[in-house]
């Protein structure tokens, strides 16, 4: 599909979002609704940890979709990652100055549940 200029629409365009601002937030949302993305920047924001010290933290995930989430939040450029050696294979996780800007974002909704958010009634939700 094409705009009147000629130029070819990206996907927001198609959905109504011409907006600059709107597509940053959208984009950002979409980044951050990804399941243990924040989890994953939360337990970095302490110091950089390699696959397996992050795997224990997130106690329910999967090793195929950290391996994903940490793969996309390294093309985002919220993480980098180093292989520091290969035999036996050692890789670690860090944040970026983009990964670590989301520390005050992890602190708000950190404050945010402290005085919103009903354990009981956010019980079987947090254990989906």
């Amino acid at each position: 599909m094409a705009s009147k200029s000629g130029e070819k629409l990206d996907k927001l365009e198609m959905m109504g979002c011409v907006d600059p601002d709107t597509k940053k937030l959208y984009m950002s949302f979409m980044l951050l609704q990804e399941k243990w993305v924040l989890f994953i920047i939360q337990s970095l924001l302490e110091r950089p940890l390699g696959f397996n010290e992050i795997s224990r933290k997130a106690v329910n995930v999967c090793t195929t979709t950290l391996s994903q989430r940490l793969s996309l939040l390294e093309k985002t450029g919220l993480v980098t990652r180093t292989v520091q050696s290969t035999m036996p294979p050692r890789t670690s996780y860090e944040l970026t100055e983009a990964g670590r800007g989301l520390e005050v974002v992890i602190e708000a909704i950190r404050e945010w549940g402290e005085k919103y958010v009903d354990e009981e009634k956010a019980q079987d939700v947090a254990c989906s």
